[in-house]
């Protein structure tokens, strides 16, 4: 046996181990918002035909590895030295080390989608007009996070009643607004399409109790999560 294939069969053998492990030990605790998130996205690969795909923020999930699946050919990024101090590794695709702040990689790419992650980046602002100098002309960005229509909130976990409150999570999740979206927009780009959703019965994400089942709302109802379609428009730039 060569010494390739040897590191292989420990490799797959190390792979299947693992996998085994999560299955026997997985444990109910509610559906999160990704069915609503990844309907939206998956929709809009279907209406667009992506040839190319920048997932920002990929982590360790298995979403470039989806779309890789629908066809698409992806690039995953996440800024891995900023925000896993311990490391990460993602075992379904390869995730480059790069900041969408000031990104490495080279577009120009059809859609680059940004699932739960903008929240987490406190300089939003940058992140998102990274990610439009890397799309092509007339391409797609898909933005979700959570979103108050009125009112912008800097980290919604250090609000009173917030699920997440008191758990030492080491970033920030911020709630935009239509303030932050008009600034987005500025850097040269227009809506599509954009759903709002009710998850909570507050006005912000992770406040209050959670509602059995979310409910697609409209934009003077109350709602905590939006599911965002922007088109790159070189003539606003």
């Amino acid at each position: 046996m060569s010494l390739r294939s040897a590191i292989n069969r420990v490799g797959f053998a190390y792979a299947s181990w693992i996998s085994a492990r999560e299955y026997r030990h997985q444990a109910f605790s509610g559906l999160n918002e990704r069915p609503v998130e990844y309907a939206f996205l998956l929709r809009q690969v279907a209406r667009f035909q992506p040839r190319t795909v920048l997932d920002v923020g990929t982590g360790a999930t298995a979403l470039p590895a989806l779309l890789r699946n629908c066809g698409c050919l992806v690039t995953a990024i996440d800024n891995i030295r900023d925000f896993w101090p311990s490391g990460m590794v993602n075992r379904h695709w390869h995730v480059i080390d790069d900041d969408i702040r000031h990104p490495s990689v080279v577009g120009p790419f059809d859609l680059i989608i940004c699932v739960s992650v903008l929240e987490h980046i406190t300089t939003h602002d940058a992140a998102v007009e990274g990610m439009l100098r890397l799309l092509s002309d007339r391409g797609h960005l898909v933005i979700t996070a959570p979103y108050s229509e009125r009112s912008y909130c800097s980290n919604v976990y250090d609000l009173p009643g917030s699920d997440a409150k008191g758990r030492g999570l080491p970033f920030v999740a911020q709630t935009f607004s239509r303030h932050e979206l008009d600034r987005w927009l500025a850097a040269g780009a227009i809506v599509v399409e954009q759903e709002h959703w009710q998850f909570y019965d507050s006005d912000y994400w992770s406040v209050g109790a959670r509602l059995p089942t979310p409910r697609q709302v409209g934009r003077a109802d109350r709602h905590q999560l939006t599911c965002l379609l922007l088109e790159r428009r070189e003539s606003l730039r």
